[in-house]
């Protein structure tokens, strides 16, 4: 257990049934944190997305989606419509602080694990329940898909050029904010047993998870009773804060105060009395947008981020993620991180997101785990449930 014992969930064991991205990004998370993370997968393929792609990378193929949210993380391979496959996940739920699964609502039940049955094996136990719509209310059988969540939840009524292009987000967001609140769900819920000494159930779903970041624009609505639309690359509520183009491609900018705009009006000659507040330039958008362009179009992008940085205001440019991943920052922070892979040999993923001083090198386990093999972790795990 040595090379689980590093982070600060080390002393956590969780098992993994989720497939696709909610729980497994929820599950890898808690194992970024140094949690014992026990994927079980069906023997048959495992994990859906063992077999989205292309691309697919080595021999035997390996899907790059896969290994996108599953670094940290042991596959034992399991039937549960076999019996003995049950009583082996018995086993590891008996040992198990956390419980990660995102079946429709009521399959896990069928498969002879629901609440009662869960509570009966492992008192202590905290199940982290991701769903699409909701584990309850009028649609809560509906199957959960990020792009359907998306639309179904308002956010891509938000994104895109117009109010007649809804688009959505380019990452599976719903799927990645169920497994972050999912995560933040159970870190909270692990607190409490430490209190109580029991555990419990955290329910979350993509429809939760993408409304629970409306933020402003929710407000929007439900106080104001504005019906917020896409309004494209620029921000709805300040002007000027947004996409902007210059004489060899784009940057971007946010003048996001008073005295921000003062600095930038006086630097690009646009004192007008018109400007002077961010209500009279949200109201002002069109023509002072216009203006700003045709000041912007005399400009190189590196002369001009130079200029703005000067001034005082904050503007960057839009990064391809060859050029992410090749950035300085970007390893400076950790978000790279070089694996030994089974069969693949050494890739680089990208790492966690979360730094916490004082513990390890990165605020991580020091030394991560690559994505695994299906079943990889058979003999292993199996070894482990048999030393009790």
């Amino acid at each position: 257990m040595s090379e689980f014992a590093q982070g600060p969930l080390s002393n956590v064991v969780v098992v993994d049934l989720s497939r696709a991205l909610a729980g497994p990004h929820a599950a890898m998370m808690l194992g970024d944190m140094g949690a014992r993370v026990i994927k079980v997968e069906n023997p048959d393929g495992g994990d859906d997305t063992r077999g989205w792609g292309p691309p697919f990378v080595g021999e035997p193929a390996e899907s790059t989606y896969f290994l996108s949210c599953n670094r940290n993380k042991e596959s034992i391979t399991l039937d549960l419509k076999d019996e003995a496959g049950k009583s082996t996940l018995r086993r590891l739920i008996q040992k198990a602080d956390v419980l990660v699964e995102n079946f429709r609502p009521g399959v896990l039940a069928r498969l002879g694990f629901g609440t009662a049955e869960l509570a009966e094996l492992n008192p202590r136990l905290v199940t982290l329940s991701i769903s699409g719509f909701g584990h309850d209310g009028p649609e809560g059988t509906r199957a959960g898909y990020d792009q359907i969540a998306q639309g179904e939840a308002g956010l891509m009524s938000l994104t895109g050029p117009d109010s007649d292009h809804p688009t959505r987000v380019g990452v599976p967001i719903g799927d990645l904010l169920a497994g972050m609140y999912g995560a933040y769900g159970v870190v909270a819920a692990l607190n409490e047993r430490n209190a109580t000494g029991k555990g419990g159930t955290v329910h979350t779903s993509l429809l939760a998870s993408i409304v629970g970041v409306h933020a402003f624009q929710g407000t929007r609505y439900t106080v104001a009773g504005e019906v917020p639309k896409a309004a494209g690359n620029h921000h709805p509520s300040i002007v000027p804060y947004g996409l902007f183009a210059c004489a060899d491609g784009s940057i971007q900018m946010a003048v996001g105060s008073e005295n921000l705009w003062r600095n930038f009006a006086a630097a690009f000659g646009l004192v007008r009395d018109e400007y002077d507040s961010n209500a009279k330039r949200v109201a002002s958008r069109i023509e002072l947008l216009k203006e700003i362009d045709a000041i912007f179009a005399t400009w190189k992008s590196e002369d001009l981020l130079k200029e703005l940085d000067r001034v005082g205001i904050p503007a960057g440019r839009v990064r391809a993620l060859d050029s992410v991943y090749e950035w300085d920052q970007t390893f400076s922070q950790g978000l790279v991180m070089e694996v030994e892979h089974t069969s693949l040999g050494k890739i680089k993923i990208p790492g966690p997101p979360i730094r916490i001083d004082g513990v390890g090198s990165i605020g991580h386990r020091p030394a991560p785990l690559p994505p695994p093999r299906l079943g990889e972790h058979n003999e292993s795990v199996r070894a482990w449930l048999a030393e009790d």
